[in-house]
């Protein structure tokens, strides 16, 4: 599964990549939102007949869909996870967990007295 995950990263990376240059190096054939819906088309196909980059793009658009619908798929938590409850017993055990640093000193120097602050000698 980490083989799988690793994978579709990599290819999520490389067409995030890709379809960012496409988009930037595409010239503006929409003339707003007029072109939007289809107006202004002089093909007999109308709007929908475009050139190799707006095809590229789509491909690698469904390509960047696909792949990050596969990486939420394969790093989700596991249903026998239960995250709530984790948390839950994470709470109820640090209520009942003492300072390590204060047990940490007194187990060196049990006989101690306490320090005196440093202003105060």
């Amino acid at each position: 599964m980490v083989i799988i995950s690793v994978i579709l990263l990599v290819v999520f990376v490389i067409s995030a990549l890709l379809l960012m240059v496409l988009v930037l190096i595409q010239d503006e054939q929409g003339e707003g939102l007029g072109g939007l819906f289809g107006g202004g088309s002089s093909t007999p196909f109308g709007s929908r007949s475009g050139n190799v980059l707006t095809k590229l793009t789509s491909v690698l658009g469904a390509v960047f869909i696909i792949t990050s619908l596969g990486l939420a798929w394969s790093n989700r938590t596991p249903e026998s996870g239960d995250v709530i409850g984790a948390a839950r017993r994470q709470d109820s055990t640090a209520e009942k967990s003492v300072d390590w640093w204060k047990v940490e000193k007194q187990a060196e120097n049990p006989q101690a007295a306490p320090e005196a602050p440093e202003g105060k000698k």
